[in-house]
């Protein structure tokens, strides 16, 4: 349990923008008092509702125990809390924005999120949103959403494609919040990065922060020295020689963390212009091979990262839940160029 509450610091302190924690010591004198009580008493703007659905969720520990509202607070009992953050201010407009929707329930939802998608408004972003879109969808179906357009559990990248999940309630958000926090979410992807690898499997450590050249991008902190601890498991799926196909497993969900273990090993992401992969890094100088490569970078206009596998456990039923995604159509067209140059290539070779 001591492990699962770090996970818990340590999730909310790189997910900021989702959850927020909070920590209280009862007093020596503390009378005994039901614990909604004594969090509505403590925590600003937290209703008795939404205290009661996190502990209803299991996100409310007293001595590292998960409790229920009823829970009587007695003195110095150590009271940690998660809590998804309430809507910012920003004003999320409904906008027809289209959703490929591919599992939907009173509980949750599950999208297959298509590329130049922003999931939350931010700077530069306050509209074209992942959420405007939510907001859009929930009103023509009328869906019955407190907020009007959901409840984020996870993001992915504005140009990663691939399958989400959208909470409907604030209970099965930190139900399925808990979830990653444990590192039970199955999540696997599939990237086309450069170069060929020595070994068809492995795992890449190291922790992710913040770059100190650029606070929109990641840096590797190989000795743990900034950053939180990120894991990512890889598989060579095929080679191209010059490219490969891979799949990623993440162990740990880092802002950025395939992109940034990619390049750490010198794999970056083929046409990640924030990681390094918007250029040549391998093959021949031929000028026709660099077309073929320009030509390449036309086909898939962004990084060729996909979220192809969701797995989780329902947050009502308690049922297994597993989708896969298909390979988006740039990522399969530029694939299949590659397979084609690289078998061009083995018979002009022979």
């Amino acid at each position: 349990m001591d492990d699962l509450l770090q996970n818990l610091e340590s999730e909310q302190a790189e997910n900021s923008e989702l959850y927020e924690h909070f920590r209280f010591v009862a007093d020596k004198g503390q009378d005994l008092l039901r614990i909604d009580k004594f969090l509505m008493n403590r925590i600003e703007n937290a209703s008795r509702n939404r205290i009661q659905q996190t502990a209803k969720a299991g996100n409310i520990f007293v001595n590292n125990t998960a409790v229920k509202q009823n829970y009587r607070v007695k003195p110095n009992d150590v009271i940690s809390v998660v809590f998804s953050y309430p809507p910012r201010e920003i004003e999320i407009i409904p906008q027809e924005i289209p959703l490929c929707v591919v599992y939907e329930d009173d509980d949750l939802l599950v999208i297959n999120k298509q590329s130049n998608l922003v999931v939350h408004p931010g700077h530069g972003n306050f509209d074209g949103t992942l959420l405007n879109a939510l907001a859009f969808y929930f009103e023509k179906t009328g869906a019955d959403i407190e907020n009007k357009f959901g409840y984020l559990v996870h993001r992915i990248d504005k140009d990663t494609t691939g399958l989400m999940m959208i909470a409907k309630n604030e209970t099965a958000q930190t139900i399925l919040a808990r979830q990653f926090f444990e590192h039970t979410i199955v999540r696997r992807y599939q990237a086309l990065v450069w170069g060929d690898f020595k070994d068809d499997e492995g795992t890449i450590y190291g922790h992710i922060g913040r770059s100190v050249r650029d606070r929109r991008m990641m840096d590797v902190y190989p000795e743990g020295e900034q950053g939180k601890e990120a894991i990512t498991h890889y598989k060579v799926l095929e080679r191209f020689g010059y490219v490969s196909l891979v799949e990623c497993r993440l162990e740990t969900g880092r802002t950025h963390q395939i992109r940034a273990h990619m390049r750490y090993i010198a794999h970056s992401l083929f046409n990640d212009p924030w990681y390094g992969g918007d250029a040549i890094l391998k093959g021949t100088t031929f000028s026709k091979y660099k077309q073929f490569v320009e030509n390449c970078f036309k086909i898939c206009p962004r990084h060729a990262l996909h979220a192809k596998e969701l797995g989780f456990v329902h947050p009502t039923s308690g049922e297994k839940m597993y989708f896969n995604s298909e390979l988006p159509g740039d990522m399969h067209t530029l694939v299949d160029k590659w397979r084609g140059y690289t078998q061009s290539r083995l018979e002009y070779e022979n």
